[in-house]
């Protein structure tokens, strides 16, 4: 352009011709047109006339993919699966009032729930029921049977990074002990000595062998290093019953009122990184206390929450199926008929006898929502095995009214009565749809064969109502039906010895007779399980023989919980309801693809 002398004048005389522009496009136009009607349409007519092979070849080639992708998915199956993933929230409902997160004072489900996850114990139950170490890593039993050496695992630690060691589980049996700190637990404690070796090894020496002991081994630690300056009548009312520091799975966060009008509130945890059984798959777990078993039904439909335990069975019905799956396990507990032996009607034995005989628990059992166990005896069944195991008499109406008109009861105008006294009781029970099933169909049958019955259901949710202190404890009844925790062992000496009659005892039948006595308290104080059994067999014969109660049936906990999560085993055997956490380290709410291992 600089060697050009013309510069940009040369453009001046460049003019823009519209006429000579039209006619180079419909030039271009028709180039286009020509070609598009040579190449495109002139070839259609062959396109046409070959339309039927290209479907055939689309069709193939269609069929082709279709088979690769399906033969992708298929090997996919075949080497991947979905596993539970790491990470998450689990929010379980559970029955409530929470006024206390100190385990010493636990009393609600709920309550008792948290604790479960918060502290650890020296023993738990594992999956079939038998103790397995927790805290603990072995005990042995001197020759004497009464010292018992525990040794500790020695990376355990408190939430708060503190070491965790056997001064913490001497410091909790101690306050335990102690009765200024109002512990429930004090009694099967107050006559044992706990020392502590060194900081991983403990001693207890019991007053006489206890066969049982080994069970007692699952309450919860308490840290000595943040309640040994705590007086002990001071430790319910301290701020760690609102703000725990424990040594279980999971840490407290927050405990949070979530609504005052249902009682709703929530406990916290995350889990600990520091724990030594393996840091949990989830990352918090949250427990919801409900005051009501309506509000839990209503929070699962709600999606509030991935689970729900204290689910009733009668609104186990109302449950999305799609949703949630349900699982129904039975703890080792039993709810009975308790006789109360005393009053002057059930002191007969021959009333008690007949009641016995015609009480048909096979129906009662059916009548129930769910699918409960048998109970026979003061034990589990399986606690008694062989041969020789003695069952309770089959049910026979007809024996029955001989033995009540051998004992002078005559049916007077459908009921019966001796002398000027009428044979008429009243069973009391707490209010419950299943406890009230049962009173509804037992009375029946009863009043089939002359007997006068009222019933008396007890709302142990009225604040004005003392269940304990105007029914249990005075024995205020004449046939309470009322379940009784049994436990991992057989040792039932609590529930049917005659020391334990009285206002602070746990023999709510008032039952007394020497050759129970006998056989419970020799069952106890020996260590051979051959001898044991043969102990309890005899007391179980006199039992049946005596009819102190009858044996209903086998409770049986409905658990709720989201299809989409992974939980309880429905497999495993529950000892109590929070054994279902003998797993909570594998709990997840999240899936992934994993490859299958050959």
């Amino acid at each position: 352009m600089t060697d050009d002398k013309r510069g940009w004048r040369q453009f001046d005389r460049l003019n823009f011709d519209s006429k000579n522009l039209s006619k180079r496009m419909k030039k271009a136009e028709g180039a286009t047109t020509r070609h598009a009607h040579k190449f495109i349409v002139k070839r259609l007519d062959n396109i046409r006339n070959a339309r039927r092979q290209i479907i055939g070849w689309l069709l193939v080639v269609g069929c082709m993919v279709a088979a690769v992708g399906a033969q992708l998915v298929w090997f996919g199956q075949s080497y991947q699966t979905t596993a539970a993933d790491d990470g998450g929230t689990y929010a379980e409902a559970s029955l409530g009032p929470i006024d206390t997160l100190n385990p010493l004072y636990a009393t609600t489900d709920a309550e008792v729930a948290a604790s479960r996850l918060l502290f650890s114990s020296l023993y738990s139950y594992d999956s079939t029921g038998h103790l397995k170490g927790d805290l603990a890593e072995d005990m042995h039993v001197d020759e004497s049977g009464r010292v018992y050496t525990v040794s500790l695992r020695a990376n355990a630690k408190w939430h708060d990074g503190t070491q965790l060691t056997a001064k913490d589980v001497a410091f909790t049996i101690n306050l335990i002990k102690n009765p200024e700190t109002r512990s429930s637990l004090r009694v099967n404690w107050q006559d044992v000595k706990v020392n502590a070796l060194n900081d991983t090894t403990l001693q207890f020496t019991l007053p006489a062998v206890y066969a049982a002991f080994p069970y007692a081994l699952t309450f919860s630690v308490l840290p000595q290093h943040i309640l040994g300056t705590v007086a002990a009548g001071a430790i319910r009312e301290n701020n760690f019953s609102r703000s725990p520091v424990g040594s279980g799975p999971f840490s407290f966060r927050l405990l949070q009122v979530a609504d005052t009008r249902q009682d709703h509130k929530i406990v916290h945890m995350s889990a600990f990184e520091d724990y030594y059984g393996g840091l949990p798959r989830l990352s918090r777990f949250e427990v919801h206390a409900y005051g009501e078993q309506d509000d839990i039904v209503k929070a699962l439909r709600a999606g509030e929450v991935s689970a729900a335990a204290n689910v009733s069975p009668t609104e186990v019905g109302e449950i999305d199926t799609h949703n949630y799956t349900v699982t129904s396990q039975p703890i080792n507990s039993g709810v009975y008929a308790l006789f109360n032996t005393t009053k002057p009607t059930m002191g007969d034995k021959s009333v008690r006898k007949a009641l016995q005989l015609v009480t048909d628990t096979a129906e009662i059992r059916r009548k129930l929502a769910i699918n409960s166990p048998a109970l026979e005896l003061p034990f589990i069944e399986g606690q008694l095995t062989g041969a020789d195991v003695p069952r309770a008499p089959k049910p026979n109406v007809q024996l029955a009214t001989q033995l009540l008109d051998k004992a002078g009861w005559k049916l007077v105008d459908g009921v019966r009565q001796k002398g000027k006294q009428k044979l008429m009781l009243t069973i009391t029970t707490t209010k419950d749809d299943q406890y009230e099933k049962v009173v509804e169909v037992m009375a029946k049958q009863w009043r089939s064969i002359g007997v006068e019955v009222e019933t008396n259901v007890i709302d142990t949710s009225n604040p004005a109502t003392n269940f304990v202190q105007g029914t249990l404890q005075p024995r205020n009844y004449d046939v309470l039906v009322y379940e009784l925790s049994i436990g991992a062992d057989p040792d039932v000496y609590a529930y049917w010895h005659s020391s334990q009659l009285g206002m602070s005892g746990f023999n709510f039948s008032n039952y007394a007779d020497n050759t129970a006595d006998a056989a419970l308290a020799s069952a106890r104080s020996r260590l051979e399980p051959k001898l044991r059994e043969a102990k309890y067999k005899t007391f179980a014969r006199q039992w049946l023989g005596d009819v102190p109660a009858i044996g209903l049936y086998q409770p049986v906990i409905e658990y709720v919980s989201n299809k989409g999560v992974h939980s309880v085993d429905p497999n495993s055997k529950l000892v109590s309801t929070t054994d279902r956490y003998q797993n909570v380290l594998y709990w997840s709410v999240r899936e992934k693809s994993v490859y299958k291992t050959p």
